[in-house]
């Protein structure tokens, strides 16, 4: 459905979309303490976060082991096909959810720890993950999990702001995450080198009311007070209903972008 609204450029506040690579934490620890607000609120998660498009399974279909790492509820993990999967988890509640879903053996653990033998995988995902993990230590354990040969998948569904600029103004009600650049490419370390990307763009069909719901599984509402949670319910409702003119369970057709990447090991120079 076509919707016609107010150009959010026109207004004082405007600012444009994020031109950054990744999100910025001050500290380690303030991205630790950000990644552990996923540890409740997963049924709403499920509920209301987008899956992932087909095409990103299929970057690694030819996978025979494949650990799903920072599974959450199952979003990825659902559409992999491989013969084994594992899914490893440190939110005990996105956990539950995951093992009431699916029947896939779960591991309660991080991705710079996984408790995964050596070399006992031919594929790893990370899907909406890679941006809260020390991508140092990450990327050394994923060298110590993955058999020769092994890919490494590095997955981001993110709100698509320059699709319509009344998308922009929503996710910074939503505080959303607005921060991965068009084209912009994910950091890693040796001994991983990029082998593939896929990009693509879809929508996400939404009520206003389920943006609600989209906002409540946002790391900055799931770590703050009532107050903020209440200042936040107040913009949104403002944002929808009355400056946008959206209707109660009206069906809103949300852009979205898939950012993907494949990575394997950099050959080995021959001297």
């Amino acid at each position: 459905m076509s919707t016609r609204h107010p150009n959010p450029q026109h207004f004082p506040s405007y600012r444009n979309p994020s031109a950054k690579q990744k999100p910025t934490f001050s500290t380690d620890p303030q991205r630790t303490q950000a990644a552990r607000a996923f540890h409740h609120g997963a049924h709403t998660y499920q509920d209301v976060r987008p899956h992932y498009p087909p095409e990103v399974a299929e970057l690694i279909a030819g996978a025979h082991r494949v650990a799903d790492i920072g599974a959450g509820t199952g979003k990825l993990t659902e559409s992999l096909t491989n013969p084994t999967v594992f899914a490893v988890e440190p939110s005990p509640d996105m956990a539950r959810v995951l093992h009431h879903r699916l029947d896939v053996p779960i591991i309660r653990a991080t991705a710079e720890h996984t408790a995964l033998a050596d070399a006992s995988l031919n594929a790893a995902c990370l899907a909406q993950t890679w941006h809260w993990v020390d991508v140092a230590a990450a990327s050394a354990e994923l060298d110590r999990i993955l058999a020769p040969g092994g890919r490494v998948l590095l997955v981001w569904n993110t709100l698509d702001v320059h699709a319509d600029p009344w998308i922009l103004r929503l996710s910074r009600i939503m505080h959303s995450g607005d921060v991965h650049k068009p084209g912009f490419y994910p950091e890693y370390r040796a001994p991983w080198t990029l082998d593939r990307e896929l990009r693509l763009s879809w929508t996400h069909e939404l009520t206003p009311e389920q943006l609600h719901q989209l906002m409540h599984t946002r790391s900055y509402w799931l770590r703050n007070n009532e107050d903020i949670h209440e200042r936040m319910t107040h913009n949104l409702n403002w944002y929808l209903y009355e400056h946008m003119g959206f209707s109660p369970g009206q069906k809103l057709h949300i852009p979205y972008r898939t950012d993907a990447f494949v990575l394997v090991r950099e050959a080995k120079s021959r001297d």
